[in-house]
């Protein structure tokens, strides 16, 4: 395979495989992670449920019409993320180049390492074993020049599988599939694409279908499409250093209304900046973290071409991880992350003509006052304003 090679590592029905090391009775049982109560949804079920029609999201009294005798356990959250940090770092055995796509799946550059071997889907299957012997975690892995079709090949055979997805195989083994299985399109958007005629990821590549694409999916049709055609990316956001700074908040009740959480998003990205600012670092990963109400994880990054710690470069690449990832379910919980960090005495600050840095500015006044003093929340009497009439 030319060019990079990249893996998507999936762990197959994650919460339910973690509880069945905890409780080897369940092994061979239908179960599902869920709440007790019965207006709960299912976060993940067992291949044996799923045999039922039980999925993951399905309210949990529909779950038990379907499988009377379904197990059901609460989740244990902080065991499922000391296993997944164990997941991580087998997986770093191989590779520095790791990138977590959320709790449970990561993409790897394995371009150097896969050299060693006499044949390409030998580490895959190395990797796949290691952990099932060393974790016992079941794992399907996706093998791809670039990080959409490494996502989708792993999608193609679970649990346990090992699939290559070449370039010069999509029109075969990608283009037929549904537009509702293609990763990245949204709940909301496949009915709207469907009505519009576009009904597999094949009229998604169609060039005759950019300008009704463009029309419905606005501003991230561009990198779908370029993914439909096999022209992903094949860079990865990783970080090796161990330092990072992070800002998150639990709701005190689950959130679905969007502004409150861009509010939310920009509250954080303020804190984020402040902090690094006081410890006089700058990033250049940027992360934004969701969970939702029945504690599905979502955690989606980003690298910057400069460092940066300033609280609007933050909020922004935040809230695009956030419009690209979210699927419209209740929130509970957002974060965002500072990575890559770098001490600002390290970093030499070029601008060019046309970027030049407006430190007399009003704003940058206010905004250095309260990075000197925390407990302060100042601003200027034309944002009080601006606010007052938006709530009249």
């Amino acid at each position: 395979m030319a060019g990079r090679v990249i893996f998507h590592v999936d762990i197959n029905a994650y919460f339910a495989s973690a509880e069945l090391l905890k409780n080897s009775a369940l092994i061979g049982q239908p179960v599902a992670v869920a709440g007790l109560s019965r207006r709960s949804v299912v976060s993940t079920a067992s291949y044996e449920a799923r045999a039922y029609g039980v999925h993951s999201a399905m309210p949990l009294h529909e779950a038990l019409k379907r499988c009377p005798d379904l197990i059901v356990v609460t989740g244990d959250y902080k065991w499922y993320e000391e296993l997944s940090n164990r997941f991580f770092d087998y997986l770093r055995r191989y590779t520095p180049l790791v990138e977590p796509a959320s709790i449970d799946e990561a993409y790897m550059d394995v371009t150097e390492p896969i050299k060693k071997y006499h044949r390409p889907l030998d580490l895959a299957w190395q990797i796949q074993q290691g952990l099932l012997d060393e974790l016992r975690l079941p794992v399907s892995i996706g093998v791809a020049p670039n990080k959409f079709l490494a996502k989708m090949a792993s999608d193609m055979r679970k649990p346990m599988g090992i699939t290559i997805l070449r370039k010069q195989e999509i029109a075969k083994k990608l283009w037929p599939l549904g537009i509702e299985e293609m990763y990245g399109i949204g709940k909301k958007s496949v009915p709207q694409l469907q009505a519009a005629g576009i009904l597999t990821i094949k009229d998604m590549a169609d060039i005759k279908n950019e300008a009704s694409i463009l029309r419905i999916l606005g501003k991230h049709a561009f990198s779908l499409i370029q993914n439909a055609r096999g022209n992903g990316s094949n860079q990865l956001s990783f970080t090796t250093s161990v330092q990072s700074l992070s800002q998150s908040t639990t709701m005190d009740e689950d959130v679905k209304d969007y502004e409150e959480m861009s509010v939310v998003l920009k509250r954080l990205a303020k804190q984020l900046s402040q902090r690094a600012k006081r410890e006089e670092l700058k990033g250049r990963l940027i992360s934004t973290s969701i969970r939702y109400s029945d504690f599905r994880n979502v955690i989606r990054s980003t690298s910057l071409s400069e460092y940066t710690n300033d609280d609007r470069t933050i909020y922004e690449h935040a809230m695009m991880l956030f419009d690209h990832n979210y699927n419209g379910d209740p929130v509970r919980h957002l974060g965002i992350h500072l990575g890559s960090l770098k001490d600002k005495k390290d970093l030499v600050t070029q601008y060019s003509v046309f970027e030049q840095p407006a430190i007399n500015s009003i704003e940058a006044v206010i905004d250095r006052l309260n990075d000197l003093l925390p407990d302060a929340h100042l601003t200027t009497a034309a944002h009080i304003q601006k606010k007052k009439s938006k709530e009249a």
